[in-house]
Parts: C-alpha cells; structure tokens; sequence
C-alpha cells in the first residue's frame, strides 16, 4: 500500500490528446522528471511512427518547456488531477525571423494596398491605387512586370493555388485575369459586379485541377464564381442584404460569405445553393479566415520545391497535404467584425458557434489562423495583436507595440512567427512561444495597408501609403 502511494507521489498521471482533444489511449502515469523530450518518445511510439516526427507539448495553451515537476510547482498545479498535455505536430522545418529591409522598391505612383507571394513564394504581386497590378522578380528585387488595364484603385488581389493565374479586382467592380509569366491580361475584363471588389478567393486545387474557377465578393452585397477558361460568371450568390465584405473557398468545396449584413453564409459550389446561415455578430463581419487556410493557398507546393508534371499529380499532392493538415477534425471558420469580438465556428457540424471571442475594445480588422491551425491571430483598431487557441477559441495573449491600429496580419509557414502591419508605418515580428515582441521593422514613411509572408518562409512584403514595396529578409 505504502509503495502504492509512493507511486502516486512521484508519478503525475497525464492523458495525452491531440489538439482536438481526442486522447491518445489512456491516462497513464509519468515522472516527474519528464520533459518534452521524453514526450517525444512516447507519443511516437504510442502513434506507432516510423520516423519520429516533431510535436510540441502545451498544457492548458502554454508550452511545455521544463520537466513536468518544476512545471506542477511553478504553476501550483495540484497532482490529484489528471494533467492533460496536448500534443501537437510541428513543422519540420524552421523559419528565421525576418530583420532587415533587403529593397525598396519604387514603382507604383499612389499607395500600394495588397501585396501576395505566389503559392510556391518564387513571385510576388501587389495592387494599388494607381490602377495597375505589379509583378516584381524576387531574384533580383526590381519590378518585371507592370499590368495595365483597371481603371480605378486595384483593391484585392488572388494567386491561383497552382501558380497559372493571377486576379486583380477593381473598385469600379471590374476583375481581370493576368498570366504571371508574361504579365498579360489572360482576356478581356470580367464584368458583372456593380460596385468594389472587397475580396477574391480560388476553388482549392485538391478540388479541381488545373485550376479554373474563383469566387470574388463585392460592396454591391453579391458573390459571384467565375470560370477562367469559360471567361464568364457562371454562379451569383445573392442572398446578403449589404455588402459582402469577405469570401472564403473552403477545402470541402463550400463558400463562405461575410457581410455587411452581420450574417456569414455557406454556399454549395454546384448550383451556388444557400446550405446554412452563421448569425451571431451585432455589427458588420470584416474578415474571415479558415483553419486549412495555409494549405488551400499553397496547393501542391511545400518548403520541398517538388515539381509537378501533370495537373493531375498536383491534384493527388494537394489533396494528400489537405487531408493531413485537416487530420479528422472539422474545417473551422474564425470571423471577426465592427462589434469588437469573433465567432468560431465549425460550419460543416453546426449554425451555432463554437465559441466567442472576446477582448478586443476597438473594430477587428484582421483574423488568421497559424499554417498548422493551432493558433488565431487577430488584429484591430485597438492597436493591438492578440493571439488566441484555434481549436477552442481560448484567448492566450496580447502582442501590444504597435501605436496605430493594425491592419494587416502575417504567418510565418512553420506558425512560429506573426507579422503584423500597422498605422504606425512599422512593421513588428512577434515570437509566439515567448509571447514577445521579436523584431521592431521600421522603414515605412506612412500607414502600412499590406503584408504577406512568403509561404516558403524566406521572405516578407508590405506595401503602403507611402507607395514603395518594401522586401525583408533575415
């Protein structure tokens, strides 16, 4: 019996789960000296691995870093309990954090307001005020390609998943269609929206391949699909009561739509049929940001640089990093809007959702979940970044630096780093596991409206008011 007890006294009974909370068998018994290392060993054995794969641990949203002991004294933690450590995969490869303006570049004669890395990060495209669409060589950091053709500000811009295309839209309502390798307008202009583009987002390439179809959401309350290769509108999506403000193409061929109106509606792909309703905002929703999202914008390509001989093989590769990205768990949906909070939401199971954000005290601007889908980030008009659980919707930090509101937020690919584009004319890099500030990037004469991290992680855009492109690396 006395041995018994002894037993218990050293020994913390934990319960590992995945991020979900599906636990990983039963609750067994650990020493105390047990650390992440250890850790390692037993959650690749228990997932039967055969090459270890690299998880971190996090007990109640914060990392384990220390043994387990010194982690139940430091945090008062009583050993009755069981401890449940969540597990979580981590990417392979790691990012440095970007410190230095490696070019300025001019070119663009009135303030930049979107920038975009293309989905393999080896081209970058940015719009502006002035009307034109810029494609820039990354290699040697000077402009390649000026796209004329909108005849008002070019308010939003999308890379195909598969790399072939590029669309720009206008705040006249216009959209156009580029070909990155020549920076010709692949056709004439497609008309159909009365008022701005407010949002553009591509059919997921593990859908279809090539890819030919891409949803764009406009101030005149529509949505619209449209097929590159028919050149046409082939779907309206009517149905919000004021402007939809942001589109969202999930990875299970569902739209998502916000608007205005303070609803988000789901729409099927088909027929472009209204499948569900989210209401639950008292103001207009601004943005919206889905969990799968880093996959379904890089599409085939990962930090490997494999090469793709057949639209087809693309399709396969895509679908298979989806799929493990998504794991058995539901696409989740973060929306953020003018009433200070966001919703979390599981569209796919529920109406209601999943849980409500709260903490902002001024209009959310910005939400994005972290590549794995272990994290959101949020960013507003309270000049503030705030950090919060992407599987429970539990706040865990604030980012505060920043002296004007943020516009713009950034993930670095492997969801260690968030970027972060302010009024203020800076840029920050904030370290998630510290929860501090990283990297103070200052450089920009005005406002920053656009940042974007390269999906293969090596480098950052922003643009501004100031109507220079700026490109950091580290």
């Amino acid at each position: 019996m006395e041995v018994e007890g002894q037993k218990a006294m050293s020994n913390v009974l934990c319960l590992l789960t995945d991020p979900e909370g599906n636990p990983l068998g039963s609750a067994l018994y650990l020493p105390q000296n047990t650390g992440p290392v250890q850790l390692l060993e037993v959650v690749n054995k228990l997932l039967s691995n055969e090459e270890k794969l690299p998880y971190s641990f996090y007990i109640s949203d914060q990392e384990l870093l220390v043994q387990l002991g010194t982690y139940l004294e430091k945090n008062k933690v009583s050993v009755e309990k069981v401890l449940q450590i969540v597990y979580q995969p981590q990417a392979i490869f790691r990012i440095r954090p970007v410190n230095r303006c490696s070019a300025t570049i001019a070119g663009h004669t009135e303030a930049v307001l979107s920038v975009a890395f293309s989905p393999d990060g080896q081209q970058l495209a940015s719009g502006s005020g002035d009307t034109t669409v810029r494609l820039w060589d990354l290699s040697t950091q000077t402009p390649l390609y000026t796209c004329t053709g909108h005849n008002n500000w070019v308010l939003a811009i999308a890379w195909s998943p598969d790399g072939k295309h590029l669309v720009s839209g206008s705040k006249t309502g216009e959209i156009m269609t580029w070909d990155p390798q020549t920076g010709k307008p692949s056709g004439n202009p497609f008309k159909g929206h009365k008022k701005w583009i407010t949002g553009v987002s591509w059919e997921p390439v593990h859908l279809r391949s090539p890819c030919r179809r891409f949803v764009s959401s406009s101030k005149d309350g529509d949505a619209r699909i449209w097929d590159v290769s028919l050149r046409k509108c082939v779907i309206c999506l009517s149905g919000h009561t004021l402007a939809v403000t942001c589109v969202k193409w999930g990875g299970d061929g569902m739209i998502y739509t916000g608007s205005q109106d303070c609803t988000i509606k789901v729409w099927e792909t088909t027929q472009g049929k209204l499948v569900r309703e989210l209401k639950g905002h008292g103001h207009w929703v601004n943005s919206l940001a889905l969990s799968t999202e880093y996959v379904l914008r890089t599409g085939a390509f990962d930090h490997a640089r494999k090469c793709y001989s057949t639209p087809e093989e693309m399709k396969m590769a895509a679908l298979e990093r989806y799929n493990k990205m998504k794991g058995n768990a539901p696409e989740r949906l973060v929306s953020g809007s003018d009433d200070f909070t966001m919703f979390l939401w599981e569209p796919a199971i529920s109406k209601h959702p999943k849980a409500r954000l709260t903490g902002h005290q001024q209009l959310v601007n910005h939400v994005y979940f972290s590549p794995d889908g272990h994290w959101i980030a949020s960013a507003s008009f309270d000049k503030s970044v705030k950090l919060w659980n992407g599987t429970t919707g539990v706040f865990v930090a604030a980012f505060r630096g920043h002296v004007g509101p943020v516009y713009q937020i950034s993930w670095s690919a492997d969801s260690r780093l968030l970027l972060s584009g302010s009024k203020d004319s800076t840029l920050k890099v904030w370290d998630i596991r510290t929860r501090k500030l990283k990297q103070d990037l200052p450089g920009h004469a005005d406002e920053v409206f656009a940042v974007d991290w390269s999906p293969d992680g090596e480098k950052v855009a922003s643009g501004g008011k100031d109507r220079v492109l700026k490109l950091w690396m580290n």
